[in-house]
């Protein structure tokens, strides 16, 4: 006795392709949701005032002509700030947050201290690229803000 043969019939072709669009919307909602979560967040409470004070802070932080630059060896933090004679320079204050771009959950904040030539700290990281976001207060009292991205590789913690 032979097996009589199934009809595939619009009622099947609705279920495949609803089930087919509800995967792919499902999937959507996942990584939007993912993303929206793990977003650090603002980085100014308002863009407008922001903006407005922007080139008048930009010139002050050139006027100082520091060079900045960040690099992980050992898992520690060295931070160098040096004027335009390429001396160190030793700031009144500095603050600073080292993590990841792409999320807060790795987020550190280095207690940096003054070796005589930079700065230097102590940090917990993995491989891949991660940012300093720092700010460091002249002497006197200029504000001097910048993002340092630091690419460290496998194996270099």
């Amino acid at each position: 006795m032979e097996k009589p043969q199934r009809e595939f019939t619009g009622r099947h072709a609705l279920m495949l392709f609803g089930g087919a669009f509800a995967i792919i919307i499902g999937v959507n909602i996942t990584l939007a949701v993912k993303a929206v979560s793990t977003f650090p967040g603002l980085e100014v409470a308002n863009s407008y005032v922001a903006s407005q004070e922007f080139d008048a802070r930009r010139q002050a932080q050139q006027a100082l002509g520091w060079e900045v630059y960040g690099e992980v060896q050992d898992d520690v933090l060295r931070l160098s700030i040096t004027d335009r004679d390429g001396q160190p320079v030793e700031v009144a204050k500095l603050t600073a947050t080292f993590g990841r771009a792409t999320h807060v959950k790795d987020d550190q904040t280095p207690d940096f201290t003054f070796d005589g030539s930079a700065y230097v700290a102590p940090v917990t990281v993995g491989g891949g690229n991660w940012n300093l976001r720092m700010v460091a207060r002249a002497t006197d009292g200029t504000e001097f803000t910048q993002r340092v991205v630091i690419h460290v590789r496998e194996g270099q913690e």
